[in-house]
């Protein structure tokens, strides 16, 4: 009775998170995605959400925000400071952005759903203390997406936070946007857009400027304070634990602790798939298998 349960909650998530927007992802993919297994929680933070199931909301709706903008600048500042260490990962430790930093797009932490890091609080003290008075901002970053980077279309994992984007130095051309559920929007100087990143988007650079932006997650507002505090509950306990570091003062989270054994049986993956196509297919399979029969047979048992 309770694997039935549990195969019935996963391949509802399944649907629901495939069949959230007008954009879809391929459904083999759909179906070994992160936000599919994050799919039960999801569909609890939409659900009961105080925000319309739209891919972009209105920043004025969120007065708390309005210092970021009114501060634009200085954020810029320090931010085009900081190009130097704006960068990939030094190693395999922040499974989120893995994939992005192939394409180019590089990005320095100033908090990540706990205390601001130690090295923005050295080299970007003022925009950190912004971002320290607004308690909606659970995290947040410099980003950089260099002329010519492109992000494939991809659904975030966790729907208990919307995405804002501050234009700090950017093309302000139409050449340089993100397309979420088909809905485009082009980055401009000192303008904000926020947005449900677990709706499928993607985002180009054809112009010859990079573009860097403040980069945060937001904390979703809930119709009642028992699921907000779940809501703060949930990144406090999971979500923190994907915190990636800038340099060895920063914390690392079990999730990135462990993301580089992860990474090597990813790479070993790969050199199969190179190989031999079908093969590595079945493998994939049969790994997926096991971990769902290792999930379910307690329940047998």
């Amino acid at each position: 009775m309770y694997a039935a349960v549990i195969v019935s909650i996963f391949f509802i998530s399944l649907l629901y998170t495939h069949l959230r927007g007008k954009e879809r992802l391929k459904l083999s993919r759909q179906f070994f995605d992160h936000s599919t297994f994050l799919g039960p929680v999801n569909m609890f933070m939409t659900g009961f959400s105080r925000l319309p199931n739209t891919p972009f909301f209105d920043v004025q709706q969120f007065p708390e925000l309005k210092p970021l903008q009114d501060h634009w600048e200085t954020i810029r500042d320090e931010a085009v400071q900081l190009q130097n260490k704006i960068k990939a990962a030094d190693s395999n430790n922040d499974a989120g952005f893995n994939t992005f930093f192939k394409r180019g797009w590089k990005r320095f932490y100033l908090k990540w759903y706990q205390d601001s890091h130690p090295s923005a609080r050295e080299l970007c003290p003022r925009t950190v203390a912004l971002l320290e008075q607004i308690p909606s901002v659970k995290a947040a970053m410099f980003a950089e997406l260099p002329s010519g980077s492109y992000l494939g279309k991809h659904r975030d994992p966790y729907a208990g936070s919307i995405r804002y984007h501050l234009g700090l130095t950017t093309p302000n051309s139409d050449d340089c946007f993100i397309e979420v559920d088909q809905q485009r929007y082009s980055w401009r100087d000192g303008q904000a857009t926020l947005f449900d990143e677990t709706y499928v988007h993607w985002a180009k650079n054809k112009s010859e400027q990079t573009r860097i932006i403040l980069f945060c997650d937001i904390e979703r507002p809930m119709k009642w304070g028992w699921a907000q505090h779940f809501n703060q509950w949930f990144g406090r306990k999971v979500m923190a634990a994907a915190s990636s570091p800038n340099n060895e003062d920063d914390r690392t989270g079990l999730i990135n602790r462990m993301f580089k054994y992860l990474y090597a049986i990813h790479a070993k993956g790969r050199e199969i798939k190179a190989k031999n196509y079908r093969k590595y297919y079945v493998y994939k399979w049969l790994l997926f298998c096991s971990i769902i029969t290792a999930l379910l047979l307690p329940a047998f048992l």
